[in-house]
């Protein structure tokens, strides 16, 4: 069985990242300095994570609701926990991986960092590459910034409020992303590649033709982010980890994450999962097919 690690330590021990964010506040914390920074703590995760999945043996064992565990994910969490508690001592941070704390105590938390060690871990255990770590900043109940590592890939998005959205892909070439409109092109729909459902085919069904992606993990959002899809429908269990870093991303690239009624996702909720929603570029009109249809929050 793998150990649960602490959900924070006050043995952390110091990183090698620049210290002049640490002890400010979060209305003075400057994302700009931040971002890259962050950016090399997904990066050292994801290093973590490859060298488990060159193994033959990725200890896998089951929670409580049958989602798989491997020790790429408890390696990923250790390391971004010890550097995100270095770089910002003052936020909490709130992980897949952690203990969970009780609404009690994090409905205070006016920012935290939320993270995904290890998102996709089904694909992780096909071998697919289509897994990614995620860290995102949370203030307000909003994704500020968002980090999407995908290291079997080598491509990480990443993206901050007032900052932009970006992507780098081998040899550290970074470009700025932005969403796509939808005009008379045709429709790419990006959709999950291990979940699917009766809902979303009823769905797809209404919409008409369109190019159809299936994609793993937050990658299917990163997707209408750079403009490679124009929708993400998800009809389905996800949770805040899930979507926060990829949310972030996606908004300053100019799309839209949104429940079935157009309001933007929020985080630190009490419930942590998230409602069923859309992940769409402005031109879409997606709300024209789902009226038949009973939207549930």
């Amino acid at each position: 069985m793998i150990p649960r690690p602490e959900t924070r330590s006050s043995k952390l021990g110091t990183s090698n990242l620049r210290p002049e964010t640490q002890n400010l506040k979060p209305e003075t914390r400057n994302l700009k300095l931040i971002l890259p920074q962050v950016v090399t703590i997904a990066e050292k995760a994801g290093e973590a994570v490859m060298e488990v999945y060159g193994q033959d043996d990725f200890a896998t064992v089951y929670k409580s609701d049958d989602s798989p565990l491997t020790r790429a994910d408890i390696a990923s969490h250790e390391i971004i926990l010890r550097h995100l508690c270095a770089l910002t001592p003052d936020l909490p941070v709130l992980s897949e991986e952690s203990e969970s704390l009780p609404y009690a105590e994090r409905q205070s938390w006016r920012a935290l960092w939320l993270v995904d060690p290890l998102d996709g871990t089904k694909e992780f255990i096909k071998r697919n590459g289509e897994f990614t770590i995620n860290i995102a900043l949370i203030e307000d109940n909003r994704p500020v910034l968002g980090v999407v590592h995908a290291p079997a890939l080598d491509v990480t998005y990443f993206a901050a409020y007032g900052v932009g959205a970006f992507k780098k892909a081998a040899e550290n070439q970074v470009r700025r992303i932005a969403v796509t409109h939808y005009r008379h092109m045709p429709l790419k729909i990006v959709t999950s590649r291990s979940h699917r459902g009766d809902r979303l085919e009823r769905f797809l069904e209404k919409i008409g033709p369109f190019e159809h992606i299936r994609m793993g993990s937050s990658l299917k959002l990163c997707l209408v982010a750079e403009g490679a899809a124009h929708l993400y429908p998800r009809l389905g269990a996800t949770m805040e980890w899930d979507t926060a870093a990829a949310q972030c991303v996606v908004e300053m690239a100019g799309g839209f994450v949104t429940d079935l009624c157009g309001k933007a996702l929020m985080y630190n909720k009490r419930d942590l999962h998230n409602p069923h929603f859309m992940v769409s570029c402005p031109s879409h009109q997606w709300q024209n097919f789902l009226e038949p249809l009973n939207p549930q929050s």
